[in-house]
Parts: structure tokens; C-alpha cells; sequence
């Protein structure tokens, strides 16, 4: 593509290959451009990404730009996990910076993904300046920018769930929590690739010029100051990155789902979504359908397999569908709650909306993410609260019983909790206004990256 001659910042966005990773980086670099027509973005993705995403469209000083796959896209990532992350980290950085060398004119900033350390050292061999993009809460790059606190008091959250309910307060930024709801304690990665990885992203993080945090001061007040003391480079909050600016769009008013949801009661149902990636055992999701079915309630799931079988254990009170627009459904008058895996983008969108959780995280941080919800914010509920034994199955009887009280607009506890749903919804929505700390934060980083 022809980049315009009234061009005067020519960004790369370098995002992590995966869904949660590559929206908000995209969403922000949708507000950049739209704040400044004088930015052209280059927005780099792999090859399968780009079959996946590349055919919406675009701003006209955007375009997307592919490297090569890191493992054959037709293998199941979430079964070689670790062999994807390995590969992201050792095989995307020569592409990528081939690419660099060869665009024109010259990038003068380079908006990466901060779990990907090498592309510090490609913008420095490069002389480009950097900013560092951080997906997830500030309450979680506290807790892995304080790892080695738990090393010292003689924890370690890698191993958490074998002391149960044990509390911690000594992690700054982060109230008082369970060590079983601190990240990265499900033995999903090996604990001497997480100290590597923690030392290389600090290590980058003096590195880079600017920070991009993807919250508000409201939501983590506590964490956000810590970080802003503890890093003497500028931070910008542009939370909450979420697609807003193009909600009032009329795409797929139509789609069967919304005719659905248009005829329900409001506040009546129950949007259920485990995310994209990682997912729960078959057993378990046997049982979440047969609890709604026991419960009675209304509900719309998205389940990305087995849609068809789902559909006949749930029974007739709702719809199970593939795929949908999820900050428009979570938008809607007839959407009552959220059960949700808890990730940091799904996270915003369901606060965004101003509706309470049911949590049921997996891995990773969506457990401290679930914490914040339910005992920080007081927004939510968890579906699991024994952990004694983590791969207990929680029973059909249990959730059809949950979920029929936290649907219950009469019971007290949760209309109590809808309040504060709506309470912080207007707090993140007074955010993006004019005036409000996001917009105020993103016309900031634009006049520092222009200047």
C-alpha cells in the first residue's frame, strides 16, 4: 500500500499471535488513527492470522502485513501449547525484522506486545522507539513484576494449590488473595522457562520508551500507582481497548441470536462464554449444559465445538451457537449475566456492559482476574468455589443451582450486586468520554509519539 505523504508516523504493531493478545493492540490502533489522520499503521500478523482477520475492514492508513506461521496451523495449539510459546519467542524475531528493513518509509514506532521481549532488541538494533503494549490487568504485571517476593517468603505460586486457601497481602498493588488465585499456578509451564521469560520482559522493560497499560485508574487504583512509581518511564492508561468506537455499527443486527434476544425479558439471560482458546474437559461442560437445563433459565452459549450435542442436553430455553459479536450481545436489554472464563478482554467488555459474572476461570491470569471480580469489585460470583481438589467436577445440581439464584432479579444479594455492575459501568464508560482518562491518556502518547 501507498502510505500518503501527509503522513508524519508510520507505527508497527507487533502483537502475540492469539485472539486476546491481537483485539485490544488492533482496538487501540483503531483510536490512534482516528485521533490523528497524520499515522499510518502497519500491522504485522502471521499468515493464519491474517486468513482469519484480514478480510474486515480497514482505515485507509492502515494495512496488515503477514510473516510466516510459527507451527502448522492445522495442529490443535491448545494441545502443544508450550511448543507455540517456544516457538513465538525463537522463530518470529528474523521475519520480523527482515520486515522492518523493508518497509517504507521507515517505521518511527514500533507498538509491540510486552510478552514478546525480542522485539525490544530488533527496535534497538533499529534504532525505532518503542512502546510496550501489556494485554492484562496492571494487578497481574505487579504480581510478575514481584515474582521473587514469593521466593522470599517461601511460596511459590507455581505449586499454590497445595497450600488451599492460604492468604497473601505481601505482593504490592495487589489486595489480600489466595495464593490458589495467583497466576501460573496450574503446571502448565515449566517454573524455569516463567523465571527466564520474567527476566527477559523486565530486562526489556528499560529498554522501551513508553508503556501502555490496557485499564483504567478506576478499576486498579492500587496497582496502577505502584507501577507508576516503580517505572520511571511514562504510562499511559488507555483502558479499556475494547471495539466501543464501532458499537453503535448496524453489523449484524440481524443475525438470528439478536432476532432471539430481542424477544426475551430484560435482564432474563444468561451469556455464557469460556473464550476462544483453552477450554474446560467435555465432562465438565456435560455438566454446565445439564445444570442450565436444571436451572430453567434463559441463556445464549457460545461453545466453539460441539455446538449441535450441547444443544440437546441444554434443552429449549436458550441458544448455542458458534461464534458471536460479544460486546453487542453483552450490551443488550436482555442480557442479565455473564459466565465467563474470566479473560482480561472479556473482563473489560463484561464491566464495559455493566452486568454481573459468574467466574469460572481455567489458567493463567483470568484466576486473579475472577478475584478482582468477585471480592475487589464485588461484581460477581465464582461457579467453584472448593479447591481443595482442582479437577473435581462441579455437579449439574450445584450450577443449576447457582445459576437460578444469581438470575433471580428478586433475591437481594444479587440485585445488590447488579447495582454495582451499573456503578462501575459508569465509571468505565465516563472513561472513553470527552474528558475522561482515556481519551485524555491516548491524545498524551499521540502528541509525545508526533512530536
Amino acid at each position: 500500500m501507498e502510505v500518503p505523504p501527509t503522513v508524519t508516523c508510520h507505527v508497527v504493531a507487533m502483537p502475540y499471535p492469539g485472539q486476546g493478545h491481537i483485539n485490544p493492540i488492533l482496538n487501540f490502533c483503531n483510536l490512534l488513527l482516528s485521533n490523528n489522520p497524520k499515522i499510518f499503521v502497519t500491522f504485522v500478523v502471521t499468515e493464519e492470522w491474517f486468513g482469519l482477520i484480514g478480510s474486515q475492514a480497514t482505515p485507509h492508513n492502515f494495512q496488515f502485513i503477514t510473516i510466516p506461521n510459527v507451527i502448522p496451523s492445522a495442529l490443535d495449539r491448545a494441545a502443544n501449547f508450550l511448543s507455540f510459546i517456544e516457538a513465538v519467542m525463537t522463530k518470529m524475531e528474523a521475519p520480523f525484522e527482515q520486515l522492518l528493513r523493508r518497509l517504507e518509509p521507515p517505521p518511527t514506532l514500533i507498538i509491540h506486545d510486552a510478552f514478546l521481549s525480542w522485539v525490544v532488541e530488533v527496535g534497538n538494533r533499529s534504532n525505532i522507539p518503542l512502546a510496550s503494549f501489556w494485554p492484562m490487568s496492571a494487578s497481574y504485571f505487579s504480581f510478575v513484576k514481584h515474582l521473587d517476593l514469593f521466593e522470599q517468603r517461601g511460596h511459590h505460586p507455581i505449586n499454590a494449590s497445595e497450600v488451599g486457601d492460604k492468604r497473601v497481602d505481601y505482593i504490592p498493588g495487589i489486595s489480600s488473595t489466595r495464593l490458589e488465585d495467583f497466576p501460573l499456578n496450574d503446571g502448565s509451564f515449566p517454573r524455569d522457562r516463567i523465571l527466564q521469560w520474567r527476566l527477559n520482559f523486565l530486562s526489556s522493560m528499560s529498554r522501551v520508551q513508553y508503556l501502555l497499560l490496557s485499564t483504567t485508574y478506576d478499576l486498579e487504583p492500587q496497582a496502577i500507582h505502584v507501577l507508576t512509581f516503580e517505572f520511571s518511564l511514562p504510562i499511559y492508561l488507555i483502558g479499556p481497548a475494547i471495539p466501543y468506537s464501532n458499537f453503535n455499527s448496524s453489523s449484524n443486527s440481524e443475525e438470528p441470536y439478536f432476532q432471539w434476544l430481542h424477544k426475551q425479558p430484560s435482564s432474563s439471560v444468561l451469556y455464557i462464554s469460556q473464550g476462544s482458546f483453552l477450554s474446560v474437559s467435555d465432562a465438565q461442560v456435560d455438566e454446565i449444559a445439564a445444570g442450565l437445563h436444571l436451572s430453567g433459565v434463559r441463556f445464549l452459549w457460545v461453545a466453539r465445538k460441539e455446538s449441535r450435542r450441547l444443544r440437546e442436553i441444554c434443552g429449549d430455553k436458550g441458544l448455542v451457537i458458534e461464534w458471536c459479536e460479544q460486546l453487542r450481545v453483552l450490551k443488550h436489554d436482555s442480557i442479565g449475566g455473564y459466565w465467563s472464563h474470566c479473560g482480561w478482554n472479556s473482563t473489560k467488555e463484561g464491566l464495559f456492559a455493566g452486568v454481573p459474572f459468574l467466574t469460572f476461570p481455567i489458567m493463567g491470569d483470568q484466576k486473579l482476574n475472577s478475584k478482582m471480580i468477585v471480592e475487589d469489585w464485588k461484581v460477581g460470583w465464582k461457579v467453584k468455589k472448593d479447591n481443595v481438589n482442582p479437577q473435581s467436577l462441579i455437579s449439574r445440581e450445584e450450577i443449576g443451582g447457582l445459576v437460578k439464584k444469581f438470575m433471580d432479579l428478586n433475591d437481594e444479594e444479587a440485585r445488590d450486586m447488579r447495582l454495582r455492575a451499573k456503578e462501575l459501568q459508569r465509571k468505565c464508560q465516563f472513561s472513553i468520554a470527552n474528558g475522561g482518562s482515556s481519551e485524555t491518556n491516548i491524545n498524551a502518547f499521540i502528541n509525545d509519539v508526533t512530536k
